[in-house]
Formats: C-alpha cells, structure tokens, sequence
C-alpha cells in the first residue's frame, strides 16, 4: 500500500520590527513633506531678502606724495549695512575691510557686532587717515599718469558675517564677501560712483 504525503505551503510572518522600521519610515517621510510645505509657504508670506553692505559715499580728503616717495592720504569711506526684511531683524559680526592702494595696505576697516532693524540700515564712517607710506619707482610713475588722468583708485577688500531669523522658519548664516574699486578725482577729492556692494555666500 502506497502511503502518500502532502506537503502544505508553509506562511511566514514578517517579523514585528520590520513593520516597526516601516511604519518610522513612512512617519519620517510625511514630517518631511509638512516640513517643505511650512517652509515654502513662509518664504511665500515672509518673502525674506537677504541683507547686505554697500559702500555708498566717499571722499578723498588729501591725497599728496612727495618727491621721496612717500605718500599721505586720508579718505572718508560711508559703509551701510541694510536689512529689507520686513518681517526680520539681521545681525552683523565679524567685519572686516581692508583698504589698500596699489597692492599697499593702507588700513583695515571693522566694526563691532551690531544689529539692524526690521527694514532699516546702519552708517559706519570711516576716516582713514595714512601716512608716510613708501613708495616704489614704478609706483610713484603710476600716480603721476594717475594725477594727470585725474583719476585715482583704491581697492576695498573684506568680510562680515551676517545672521537673520526668517519668522519661525529658523535663522539663516552666511557670509557677505566686499571686492570693489574707489575711485576718486584728486584734483578736488570727489567720489566717482560706481556699485560696490556685498555678495552672500
């Protein structure tokens, strides 16, 4: 007599963690997708700009060399820190520009850390005041075509560090990076106009 075996399909179970890592997962995914959306929707309503510095007045107050190669110079420089946001106040740390006239350093420009107001700015004057610089031969030959050109050029050079709260979204860091050229007619010290204002990074 033939005895016959039936083999039944046997079911496995998915092991209770499993479930539990997918169900974090599926959790973790949807806090993600609130997230963007609250995030989208205050950059929409808040509509934040970024703040900035911007170089917007100078003068050439004195600007003499003699014929040992030495010059002097002071210069008035008007740096603004602005803060569009209307809906968010900036802070400002860190700062520092480097004033320099052919390759010289003539000064370093800084300030202590300071706020700016919802939709509001702040002036720093700066007198820099230089004297006695030494001067190379070909140095002096590019202030003479400089002086007859009437026109002469500084190198304004630096950084800040900015920080600003966008509503409850959290706060946001960077730096602002200042690269611009002051130019300037010797003959009566005015300012030549020309943008010069921080890019973030």
């Amino acid at each position: 007599m033939t005895r016959k075996f039936f083999h039944g399909a046997t079911q496995r179970t998915t092991h209770p963690l499993v479930w539990f890592a997918a169900v974090i997962c599926t959790v973790i995914a949807i806090a993600v997708i609130i997230t963007g959306i609250a995030v989208f929707a205050g950059y929409m309503i808040i509509h934040p700009r970024v703040p900035f510095v911007t170089v917007t007045s100078a003068h050439l107050d004195n600007f003499q060399n003699s014929v040992a190669g030495l010059l002097d110079t002071d210069i008035t420089i008007i740096v603004r820190a602005e803060n569009d946001n209307a809906k968010a106040h900036a802070s400002f740390s860190d700062t520092s520009f480097t004033l320099s006239f052919q390759g010289l350093n003539i000064a370093r420009l800084v300030a202590l850390p300071f706020d700016v107001k919802k939709n509001s700015s702040v002036d720093f004057h700066y007198l820099v005041q230089s004297s006695s610089i030494p001067l190379s031969p070909e140095q002096m030959d590019q202030i003479d075509i400089s002086l007859k050109r009437d026109k002469i050029s500084f190198d304004l050079k630096g950084n800040l560090r900015a920080r600003w709260r966008v509503g409850r979204l959290g706060s946001v860091k960077f730096w602002c990076h200042l690269n611009c050229h002051l130019r300037f007619h010797p003959s009566n010290g005015s300012y030549i106009h020309s943008p010069c204002s921080s890019r973030a990074k």
